[in-house]
């Protein structure tokens, strides 16, 4: 049943699938689980309410103004799952729990908010986008959404970006991927993954294949993490979108997610920006280019690539008849000459193919005397 720190909820207390007399044990497993898988953070301090965050004044309600609603009946669970967690109740998910789309960003609801949030939601039915942005949730709290992803078949999109849930938090999603079959949207950026969060989620999408975008941004995943999402990706058969912007692949991992993207049959638009790509990611994209036949929109801005490196992306693009290529972007790259005119060749045979760079080098003549 659900472990709550040195405190334990009863059945009765915790089971929420519909009204009182229909509760089971499910939320209380869901919980109980999500401890279990990380049950080391346990040892550290609580974080109840995010006394470090900072709420902006404008657009929110405050959460202690419940007024009649604590004495309303709750089929959801929600009030109870509230006061053994001892957390105040969130408003806004009271008012909004009805309708297709809930926002709950900069909530500071921490890993006991976040748990209690999880209850309601196993088994909510209206609710089909759930935003969740910046609540510092840690690793505790995604498993329990994760859990609860488990069981609900109607959100298809979720946010929890910027909520540190950390590689504990990232196998807990990945376990969640391998069985959900109706998210199609995820945003993971900013929750400090690393590549051992990869070595979780890259089996996940070579499972999952109803995911069809996924934001992994802002986070640490290196050389190892590129390797396994290339072979990832060698399989994937849902992703259409895919964001790695500001991370860390590069080298080898590079080349091997590259070779991934040449034969992935799925992906129109991948963000590979801020990665450090060099010269290597930038050969084995193009050899992947030459292949690939489906990808629309290629992002590799603020890569130390050179123009070098742009040059050979666009020219396997020029060297592939069946490119479906419309938007590709080396913002702060500059380029020479040279690959004006490879542009310009490439415009001829693509020509609602746009190409976005850092300006040209060596336009500056020579004065006439």
């Amino acid at each position: 049943m659900l472990q709550l720190g040195e405190e334990r909820m009863s059945q009765t207390e915790v089971d929420v699938r519909g009204p009182k007399d229909q509760r089971s044990s499910l939320c209380g497993n869901l919980l109980d689980r999500g401890e279990r898988e990380v049950e080391e953070e346990e040892d550290q301090e609580e974080v109840l309410g995010g006394e470090d965050c900072v709420i902006p004044n404008e657009d929110y309600d405050t959460d202690l103004e419940l007024g009649d609603l604590e004495e309303a009946y709750d089929p959801t669970g929600y009030m109870e799952a509230c006061e053994v967690l001892q957390v105040v109740p969130a408003y806004n998910f009271l008012r909004n729990m009805h309708n297709s789309e809930l926002s709950m960003m900069h909530r500071c609801l921490g890993p006991q908010g976040t748990k209690a949030l999880a209850v309601p939601l196993v088994t909510n039915t209206s609710i089909l986008r759930l935003n969740l942005r910046d609540n510092w949730m840690e690793g505790m709290g995604g498993a329990a959404i994760a859990e609860m992803l488990k069981e609900n078949c109607y959100i298809t999109e979720v946010d929890l970006s910027d909520n540190s849930l950390g590689d504990h938090g990232a196998g807990a999603i990945a376990s969640m991927l391998k069985e959900n079959s109706t998210l199609l949207n995820l945003n993971l950026s900013g929750n400090h993954f690393t590549d051992r969060s990869v070595e979780h989620l890259g089996p996940a999408l070579i499972t999952n294949s109803r995911l069809q975008h996924l934001d992994l941004s802002h986070n640490a995943l290196g050389e190892q993490a590129g390797q396994s999402l290339g072979q990832a990706l060698s399989e994937n058969t849902g992703l259409r979108s895919l964001n790695l912007a500001w991370n860390c692949i590069r080298g080898r991992g590079a080349a091997i997610l590259a070779n991934g993207l040449g034969v992935n049959i799925c992906l129109r638009t991948v963000d590979l920006s801020f990665n450090g790509l060099g010269e290597e990611g930038a050969s084995a994209l193009g050899k992947a280019l030459k292949e690939n036949t489906v990808l629309e929109e290629l992002n590799m801005g603020r890569n130390p690539i050179q123009n070098a490196g742009c040059f050979t992306i666009l020219k396997s693009v020029q060297e592939n008849p069946d490119s479906a290529m419309e938007a590709i972007y080396f913002s702060d790259i500059t380029v020479n000459q040279d690959f004006e005119d490879l542009y310009r060749a490439v415009k001829e045979i693509f020509p609602a193919l746009t190409v976005n760079h850092g300006g040209r080098i060596g336009t500056f003549r020579k004065a006439k005397a």
